[in-house]
């Protein structure tokens, strides 16, 4: 329709008006706008989007629109007239280009973006981070949450720099841009399953801890069968009339506002582990003893009490599996890139500062719940935080609303680690395909009931999560941000044997070892038939 409707508003000029020896005018060039248009690009630094247009390979014809031969030759009869006409043609050619379902202009403040990004960092590895302490000590844990933050920032910084060199904002895509159909594949496969994984552990925490809660606000000591205590009902219940909604957002920006929410829970546990660490005396007495303490170790007449001194340094046979923890304790690379296609004015600095304020406040929250829940209970403290507390009194009120916090935080995650699930399956199966509320519906049912029928019928099945999570998370964290940006920053920009590419073969090494170690401690764990090991997330 526009290329007839540019045809008909041309009229053409008589010959006699034409003098042969006027030379014909040169084609109007296209405007810039147009020729520097990158997939996802608007907002990138100055010089990004000319060096993506230059990069592009001689095929594609996406980045640009081609102005028919017809219409410049019409062009060169009165360039005053056709300057009108090819503003009026270009904007026929925007209004007729279909958007993608990336395709959008972000909208999301940068404040809420710290919100979705900080909650998606914030998972359930939170509640291991003291056992962890424990079996580092306090200078050793320090200096690795402080080595995998910086490691982590500088992940996100490998990702945000391959992605303004091409002008895309999509895991997969950079992964295609990268390695073909291959690097696409297997991008989109490394998030479909390390979320899946970690929304299943999130419905675990639902199903055994919800009941716990509302057994003991009832006071109900010996539960029967009543349903509102089935912790198979109380998953289904939760994840139809809260997650399901939530996921139901078009956009990740939406989700804002309940990540705010997410954050005020897990400021209120920090809280509570902080006030309870000044109000439990060491060693401390275990209910479930009858005043009995737990804690056997020899107190001097000075009451001086070694089992109740902080170690700066421990190394013991748990400190290994105490790694794994740390190592994925920042994982959020999945969400990053979605977080940046919604950023209001996104700039690569911009996003990278998103990122650094949420990496901060939760290594801030991860050293302080670590630090205080250890000097709670020193080298009794278990694997997870709160079941320790549970010891102490496990119908503590303050600890009971601890614990419904807890859950909150954890299911109001689930939304935001499925968006890039979805948003995965999108690249991969319909990847030209534009918003649908159909499929972005059918899409999150399919999901949420495959994970709530895991979390059901499957009771072993973070065992095999565990497996999965020790071979994504590296790869989403440091393989692939290092491979991508080694492959897609050009040689004529960066050599490979310029400093930022061994910094980023060194980086994929890094990952590398951290799968072998994770593996390994998994399948130690596996014939011993001990669980200590975790993914931290």
């Amino acid at each position: 329709m526009s290329d007839d409707k540019a045809a008909e508003s041309v009229e053409p000029a008589p010959p006699a008006a034409a003098p042969a020896s006027t030379p014909a005018a040169a084609p109007a060039p296209a405007a810039p706008a147009e020729m520097n248009s990158i997939p996802n690009g608007k907002g990138h630094e100055p010089g990004e989007e000319t060096t993506a247009a230059a990069k592009t390979p001689p095929g594609d014809t996406t980045e640009q629109e081609i102005v028919p031969n017809s219409v410049q030759n019409v062009r060169s009869e009165d360039p005053e007239a056709n300057l009108a006409e090819s503003q009026e043609f270009l904007s026929s050619m925007e209004d007729k280009k279909t958007t993608g379902f990336t395709d959008f202009e972000g909208k999301t403040s940068f404040g809420m973006s710290v919100f979705n990004l900080g909650n998606a960092i914030m998972g359930s590895g939170i509640l291991g981070l003291s056992y962890a302490m424990a079996n580092t000590g306090v200078v050793l844990f320090l200096v690795l949450l402080t080595v995998v933050a910086v490691l982590s920032s500088y992940s996100i910084h490998l990702l945000l720099k391959s992605s303004g060199i091409v002008g895309i904002r999509a895991y997969e895509q950079l992964g295609q841009r990268a390695f073909g159909t291959p690097g696409k594949m297997a991008a989109g496969i490394a998030i479909t399953l390390q979320n899946i994984g970690a929304m299943s552990s999130y419905l675990y925490i639902v199903k055994y801890e919800f009941p716990l809660v509302i057994q003991a606000f009832l006071g109900v000591d010996n539960p029967s069968s009543e349903w509102y205590l089935n912790g198979n009902y109380l998953v289904i219940m939760v994840s139809i009339s809260v997650i399901l909604p939530l996921a139901l957002m078009k956009q990740l920006g939406y989700l804002g506002y309940t990540s705010g929410f997410s954050l005020t829970c897990m400021v209120f546990f920090l809280i509570s582990v902080i006030y309870k660490k000044f109000h439990t005396p060491c060693p401390f007495m275990d209910f479930a003893f009858n005043s009995t303490a737990s804690v056997t170790a020899v107190t001097n007449d000075t009451g001086y009490n070694q089992a109740c001194v902080p170690k700066m340094v421990n190394l013991n046979s748990q400190t290994a599996y105490t790694i794994p923890i740390l190592a994925f304790a920042f994982v959020c690379h999945p969400e990053v890139l979605p977080i940046y296609t919604e950023l209001k004015n996104p700039t690569k600095q911009r996003m990278q500062h998103v990122s650094n304020i949420s990496i901060v406040v939760m290594y801030t929250m991860y050293f302080l719940a670590a630090l205080f829940g250890y000097l709670t209970f020193y080298g009794e403290v278990e694997s997870e935080l709160l079941h320790t507390y549970s010891r102490l009194d496990p119908y503590d009120t303050l600890i009971l609303c601890v614990r419904l916090a807890v859950l909150t935080a954890v299911t109001l995650t689930v939304p935001i680690v499925l968006f890039p699930v979805r948003r995965a399956i999108q690249q991969l199966f319909f990847p030209n395909k534009t918003f649908y509320w159909p499929r972005h519906i059918v899409i999150a049912v399919t999901l949420l009931t495959l994970i709530n029928m895991l979390v059901i019928f499957a009771p072993n099945i973070l065992g095999i999560f565990g497996i999965i999570g020790a071979t994504s998370a590296p790869c989403l964290i440091f393989i692939f941000p290092a491979v991508f940006y080694i492959r897609i920053v050009p040689e004529e920009e960066e050599p490979m044997r310029s400093t930022p590419k061994i910094l980023a073969a060194c980086f994929a090494g890094i990952g590398f070892l951290f799968m072998v170690m994770s593996l390994s401690f998994i399948l130690i764990d596996w014939t011993s038939g001990s669980s200590k090991a975790s993914s931290g997330h």
